[in-house]
């Protein structure tokens, strides 16, 4: 449905009208009520602090001392009040009779006479002195002032509110006025004041009660004539700026949109003179100047035609280049798989997604030296081209003082000093770094406000590692990093990422997360590295759907397949029992010529002889390898074959406490080999049951 300008005014300025309205009802409403409410808070807390000031101390305390003496009677330890939830009529007839005589007392009628003169003289609906008991939880009646039936007898007790208790705890006794509103009772101004003797310390309290049921009823009917006398000046206003508008405004508007309307026209038949130039709109005021413009711009617009063609152009020549610098930008990540062929130790693969045409995330791994291995995952600061030309200085920066040999603290540190030096536009990069010693499975590692790492322990679930986080690279000077170090062995799966994989949005806005992320990763946990990340993606991209991404998307996977292996020495043989002399001939020999003591050489005869025969009769293979590396005081004995898969390592050892014919089938073997050997680890990969055991001396 379409509305003329002059009903659309006319409706916007009736709501500005009641919106104003409105806020001026509720303002003065407010301060109207919040005057009311401030006098008689402070009425409240003046009658409170009369009542206790007008009272005998002496007298007061005596009735409390009395009453307190029963109720306490009553109490199973100082802590607990009186189980009156057990009491029935009778019981209460005795209870509240124990206190007559107080009630009768000199003390308690003088009390009663001041308070109930009080009380009548300011209108007071209650008045009362009680004991708050903070021991109990219980607030104990003293003197009512009330002279109804419906007054509360000495003894009476409620529970103290729990506020009231906070501030007894903090050594007050004067509880602020509050205003409440009971179904039971309506709207009451509450406060308490407490009635000390001459040391200052605390007899009672003072309560006084105003009741605000007539207060609020005033309100309401200020509000509804107030309301009235708004709607009615609103009313007239709207009629005077109708009649006004529509004169000056929605008749000069209707001929400029007459004009204007005729431009397509105009144009097509190729007049030189446009109902625009024959305009003459002379207002004096806003119109007028709108009048020039549209004719200003009807002047305009033949040379944006002709520059549209010249920019689009330009926009498809920009559109080429960044196509380009995408290319550029891939080529400078590893893209190559697997990119370390001849290295057995181990398996990586990663994959960068930018949002847009180029992006800031980036990885890298390089090897430093044979035996150490860099790994970098790094998340610049905004998008598109910026992004990109820091991430190529912040990569190039890594990889240089990475390749140096100095730790993931020391590079990270470096790095961000360099960073800092003319940043004028104040980017920052995120990163974590870990350089891998590949010979003993140590990761050293260090994090500059990225995301966790997630690791998979052989046979176990992927989990984030949530270590210790250090300042982003490039937001401040001399920043000092911490470093941390993990143990990585065969079978294990590190795995980074940057905040665009945990940050994917649907079209609900929902976030992927990180408990999605663990849960697709661990679906495929038996998967390789590459297989594992497309996985992943695959998952990403369900979640998302067609929802537009905001950020990059990048990943890193790295599987330790054999650590030690580049200087391991390697023997296969068919699984056969006769190669089990050639496989103990293949340990001694590498034992002894790295130098193993005689008993450990024995030893491992008898480990090798274990394992061989299990792998023989039992693992149905058709292949084993045998891999032995001897460094001083230490050896790994490797065992792989292509059979069932089956992991020693969980096998529980025996009872060899129990007779040989109770036992189990089975077992002591591998029991042996825990005993003989310092650590035992097993991984199940590309077909391959691999159990390396190592043994020091």
């Amino acid at each position: 449905m379409r509305f003329s300008l002059r009903v659309k005014v006319v409706a916007a300025v009736l709501l500005m009208a009641l919106a104003v309205a409105g806020v001026t009802v509720l303002v003065s409403y407010n301060m109207y009520a919040r005057s009311m409410d401030d006098h008689y808070e402070q009425l409240t807390v003046n009658t409170a602090k009369s009542a206790a000031s007008m009272v005998d101390a002496a007298a007061v305390a005596e009735l409390t001392e009395r009453t307190l003496e029963i109720y306490r009677g009553l109490c199973p330890d100082e802590n607990t009040p009186p189980d009156f939830d057990s009491f029935d009529e009778a019981d209460w007839a005795e209870y509240f009779a124990a206190f007559d005589e107080i009630a009768e007392s000199p003390a308690y009628q003088e009390t009663f006479a001041i308070l109930n003169a009080l009380k009548e003289d300011n209108g007071v609906l209650w008045l009362y002195v009680a004991y708050m008991d903070a021991q109990t939880g219980q607030g104990i009646y003293i003197v009512d002032a009330d002279s109804t039936a419906d007054a509360c007898p000495p003894g009476t007790c409620g529970d103290i509110e729990p506020e009231n208790l906070e501030l007894m705890g903090q050594g007050l006794y004067d509880f602020p006025p509050y205003i409440t509103n009971y179904e039971e009772f309506g709207w009451l101004s509450s406060a308490a004041v407490a009635i000390t003797d001459e040391d200052g310390g605390v007899i009672a309290n003072a309560f006084v009660d105003f009741s605000m049921n007539q207060v609020m009823a005033d309100r309401q009917t200020f509000l509804l004539r107030l309301a009235a006398a708004l709607a009615a000046v609103t009313v007239l206003l709207i009629l005077a700026l109708a009649y006004g508008f529509n004169r000056a405004v929605v008749r000069p508007i209707n001929q400029l949109a007459a004009a204007t309307g005729s431009f397509v026209s105009d144009k097509q038949r190729n007049q030189s003179s446009s109902a625009i130039s024959q305009l003459s709109i002379k207002t004096g005021d806003e119109i007028e100047n709108l009048s020039s413009s549209v004719l200003q711009m009807e002047q305009e617009i033949n040379t944006y035609i002709a520059d549209l063609t010249q920019v689009t152009a330009e926009r498809e020549r920009i559109g080429a280049e960044l196509d380009v610098a995408r290319n550029i930008q891939a080529s400078m990540l590893p893209c190559i798989f697997p990119p370390f062929p001849q290295r057995e130790e181990f398996s990586i693969f990663a994959s960068m997604d930018p949002a847009k045409e180029v992006g800031g995330d980036f990885y890298d791994f390089f090897l430093v030296d044979d035996d150490h291995l860099a790994l970098v995952m790094a998340d610049v600061s905004g998008k598109g081209v910026p992004a990109a030309m820091f991430m190529v200085i912040a990569k190039t920066l890594l990889k240089n003082a990475a390749q140096t040999g100095a730790s993931p603290k020391a590079v990270l540190e470096k790095v961000n000093d360099q960073l800092c030096e003319n940043n004028d536009a104040e980017m920052f990069v995120t990163v974590w770094l870990g350089i891998l010693e590949i010979s003993t499975g140590k990761l050293t590692c260090a994090n500059a406000g990225h995301e966790f790492p997630a690791i998979r322990r052989a046979g176990g679930d992927f989990q984030l590692f949530r270590d210790r986080h250090g300042f982003v690279l490039a937001g401040m000077e001399h920043s000092r990093y911490r470093e941390y170090e993990l143990t990585l062995a065969g079978g294990d799966t590190l795995f980074v990422y940057t905040d665009g994989v945990a940050e994917a949005t649907d079209s609900g806005n929902r976030l992927y997360g990180t408990d999605r992320m663990l849960a697709a990763l661990n679906r495929r946990k038996g998967a390789g590295c590459e297989a594992l990340l497309h996985g992943l993606r695959e998952d990403i991209d369900a979640f998302v759907g067609e929802a537009p991404q905001f950020d990059d998307i990048t990943m890193l996977a790295l599987e330790i397949k054999d650590l030690g292996g580049a200087h391991m020495r390697k023997v296969g043989l068919r699984p056969e029992l006769a190669q089990l002399e050639r496989a103990t001939s293949f340990f001694e020999e590498n034992l002894a010529s790295g130098g193993a003591p005689e008993h450990v050489v024995q030893q491992m005869k008898v480990v090798t002889d274990e394992i061989f025969s299990n792998i023989v009769f039992y693992s149905g293979a058709t292949a084993v390898t045998l891999g032995c590396e001897v460094t001083e005081g230490r050896a790994l004995l490797r065992f792989s074959d292509n059979g069932r898969p089956y992991d020693p390592t969980q096998k529980p050892d025996p009872d060899i406490t129990l007779p040989p014919e109770s036992r189990d089938t089975g077992g002591l073997g591998i029991l042996i080999v825990r005993k003989l050997t310092d650590s035992q680890s097993y991984y199940y990969s590309d077909g391959l049951n691999v159990l390396t055991l190592e043994k020091r001396w």
